[in-house]
């Protein structure tokens, strides 16, 4: 069984280990200054895991994630809200000739969200009339605003349809994820979505891609690990 490190124990790093031994992993280490086996991440911390997966806050994710490649495990990062530092800790992970898996939603369906959202952006691109806007809604506690796979998705249909998409995000109750991408024209519209209905498709896809991510050297995301 991989040997995995969990760095964050909050909800989603609850949910991950939940699912961890259903999935094969043999959870070695739980991070966390509140409450964990460890309060920091450091080579003794991660008691020899062969891949971590940090899901902490955007103040503390850059460290974790220098930390980890500095010790020789491969990461998985699913904060969002840090990507400001996004560049140097590639530049980092290239250095130390480490593994690195960037993703700001770790649902299967949403990485093929993305691409369904690409192609309707390149097939309406030159359509007269049409505008398009990007609607995203979470729980009243995710701290950022819009959410990483809301700029995520703007990022990869703008390159298709050539000017800036708007984002509106909504900030309540409980809700795990929910991104609408819409084309409106004045007779007709095209409405594309996707719900997640529990916060365990988030942790059930960011293992998926711990397991991929044993063994390699690079930057890569969720594309890369659907595409094997």
């Amino acid at each position: 069984m991989p040997r995995l490190a969990i760095i964050g124990l909050g909800k989603m790093g609850r949910a991950i280990e939940q699912l961890a031994a259903e999935r094969g992993f043999d959870v070695v280490a739980r991070i966390d200054p509140d409450g964990g086996d460890a309060p920091s991440v450091k080579r003794d911390a991660l008691n020899g895991a062969e891949v971590a997966v940090e899901f902490t806050v955007p103040s503390a994710s850059p460290s974790n994630v220098r930390a980890a490649l500095e010790a020789g495990c491969p990461i998985v990062i699913g904060t969002t809200g840090w990507y400001d530092k996004r560049t140097e800790i590639e530049k980092f992970a290239s250095e130390k000739k480490g593994a690195l898996l960037i993703s700001p939603n770790f649902s299967v369906g949403v990485a093929a969200f993305g691409e369904i959202v690409k192609a309707a952006a390149h097939a309406l691109k030159s359509a007269p009339g049409f505008a398009a806007h990007i609607t995203e809604t979470h729980h009243s506690a995710k701290k950022d605003a819009p959410s990483g796979t809301a700029a995520n998705l703007a990022k990869l249909a703008t390159k298709e349809w050539g000017r800036d998409i708007p984002i509106t995000s909504i900030r309540t109750g409980s809700v795990p994820g929910t991104h609408e991408f819409l084309f409106d024209a004045p007779f007709e519209q095209i409405r594309i979505e996707h719900v997640a209905r529990d916060r365990r498709v988030f942790a059930d896809g960011a293992l998926l891609a711990a397991k991929w991510l044993i063994g390699k050297r690079g930057v890569f995301t969720m594309t890369d690990v659907l595409a094997g």
